[in-house]
């Protein structure tokens, strides 16, 4: 790929983060579709390496983990007479790991809804934190078997489960899009001494509207959507970044990583170009 101009490249990025299509960025830019593409796989591959190397020994006190449903290439009911679909097609899944006092995402990952996911998301999020905390998810079972696989008894564990019941006043089509009205929740603890008042997920199911509203691939009415499953988890390493070093969190009045004490400064788009560059020259050196 021939090299962007670097106001270009920040473009791209600041785009990309605030909800704009694939093809739009391309229009507004005055560059290939495939260009806005490439740039992306290259600045998802750098951001999961910052990351993974960056968000580490984070002292949290309370933890929220949640899933939040998205597809790739078509949505589950349609891939059985998909044409072509390629890997990885149907449901993707994003699971998120949210301090709750800082607002920083711990930890993430994309795949199924199932166990294997489940196990893998929890070692990750125990290996990344440095304090004993509380934690709370909601009532997925396979939640239990990977807390306990990955954090033992050395853990504060409880999980919200929300009772939905219909919406009163939705009727006709409507009623497809409009979710159903939260009528009771338990709490149930599994592991040491949770504090019951803050058993919740509400922090981060806040943190799932966000993602919806700066990532147009998370739309549930889209046409925006990941085609590839490659690209879906880079447009997520990016945004996740850019969440946790470069926008600023209104609740804490900084950055997250600033307000977990990873980082001192506000980051720009700027400094994410230079983060990709300088993976570039690595990736280039071997």
């Amino acid at each position: 790929m021939n090299k962007l101009p670097f106001e270009k490249r920040r473009q791209i990025l600041h785009l990309m983060v605030e909800n704009n299509s694939v093809r739009g960025i391309a229009r507004l830019v005055d560059v290939s579709p495939v260009t806005v593409l490439r740039y992306l796989e290259r600045a998802g591959a750098a951001c999961m390496a910052y990351h993974d190397k960056a968000v580490r020994g984070v002292k949290a006190s309370r933890v929220e983990c949640d899933e939040i449903w998205s597809f790739n290439y078509c949505k589950r009911a349609k891939l059985a007479t998909a044409k072509a679909a390629p890997e990885g097609a149907g449901d993707a899944w994003v699971w998120t790991a949210l301090d709750v006092d800082s607002k920083l995402i711990i930890s993430y990952l994309i795949g199924g809804r199932d166990a294997d996911a489940a196990q893998d998301f929890m070692h990750d999020v125990a290996e990344r934190l440095a304090t004993r905390v509380q934690l709370t998810t909601d009532g997925n079972a396979a939640y239990l078997q990977a807390v306990v696989g990955a954090f033992g008894i050395d853990v504060d564990y409880a999980q919200l489960i929300k009772i939905y019941g219909p919406t009163a006043d939705a009727a006709g089509p409507e009623r497809k899009y409009s979710p159903g009205e939260c009528c009771g929740i338990r709490k149930h603890r599994f592991l040491g001494k949770p504090i019951r008042a803050l058993v919740s997920t509400s922090y981060v199911e806040k943190h799932n509207q966000t993602m919806r509203q700066q990532m147009k691939r998370f739309a549930r009415l889209t046409a925006a959507h990941s085609k590839k499953l490659e690209n879906h988890v880079h447009m997520v390493a990016l945004y996740t970044l850019w969440y946790n070093f470069a926008r600023i969190n209104s609740a804490v009045r900084m950055s997250p990583a600033m307000a977990a004490r990873l980082e001192t400064r506000l980051w720009d788009v700027a400094d994410i170009v230079k983060l990709i560059e300088e993976w570039e020259t690595k990736f280039a050196e071997g």
